[in-house]
């Protein structure tokens, strides 16, 4: 594999898909785009502003143009909400990317996202319930970022993809 593929990061929220999905495009040399600021310029609010202010559906539907749009063009590194594995468009269109599954357990993800005002009624084990048999579908990797540190998962991902991974030292 080569990097002129584009990725897509998926998982739960609290995951880490921003904070993996910038460490490999940079170490790819790649662009990075994040459903978050996306969002934010094409409709004016956070996720948790467009879900109040327009519903679920019509956010999800906004973060599934997200991951579309982006696809659609040259090569990048792509952090999708979770919710954009439901869209069988997607998942059709993530065929021709490497995706990496973040994990956690749902303790885990619960613990992260208290410090959050993304979406102050997140619930991982109903997330989990719906969404994870489509990361399984469309993963080519998962890896769990309970145990694993943000370069780690990168090097990982890099790895899967057949691209060498610097030594630190």
């Amino acid at each position: 594999m080569s990097k002129n593929k584009p990725v897509v990061v998926v998982g739960l929220m609290g995951s880490g898909k921003s904070t993996a999905g910038r460490l490999i495009a940079e170490a790819l040399g790649l662009p990075f785009s994040d459903s978050d600021p996306f969002l934010q310029a094409r409709y004016g609010g956070t996720a948790a502003q467009l879900a109040a202010r327009d519903g679920a559906d019509t956010l999800h539907g906004y973060e599934a143009e997200h991951v579309l749009h982006e696809l659609a063009g040259e090569p990048e590194v792509v952090a999708a909400a979770a919710s954009t594995v439901e869209d069988p468009r997607v998942r059709a269109a993530m065929d021709k990317a490497f995706v990496l599954w973040v994990d956690a357990s749902d303790e885990v993800l619960a613990q992260r996202m208290k410090s959050s005002d993304h979406r102050p009624d997140f619930d991982p084990a109903a997330m989990r319930a719906r969404r994870e048999p489509y990361f399984r579908e469309v993963a080519d990797l998962r890896c769990d970022v309970g145990t694993m540190r943000p370069e780690e998962v990168r090097d990982a991902a890099l790895r899967e993809m057949g691209l060498p991974v610097e030594d630190p030292h």
